[in-house]
């Protein structure tokens, strides 16, 4: 680490948590996220796949809260 990234740090630890929360969710939007999108997308395409075969009859849906209750 620089000595420069070591000098943020030193100051971002002496933030209150919700400052440092908040530091840290700007540094996380910072990144590249044309990655995270596309798994996004294919999670949701998943999702309303999923969402058609259980409205087709395709797969049945079963509550684990209830199983777990007997």
């Amino acid at each position: 680490m620089t000595a420069v990234a070591e000098r943020i740090l030193n100051d971002a630890l002496g933030l209150l948590p919700v400052e440092r929360a908040e530091l840290i969710e700007k540094l996380f939007q910072s990144f590249d996220r044309s990655v995270s999108r596309k798994i996004d997308a294919a999670w949701a395409e998943e999702v309303e796949s999923r969402i058609d075969a259980y409205r087709r009859g395709e797969v049945k849906a079963s509550s684990l809260y209830i199983k777990s209750l007997k």
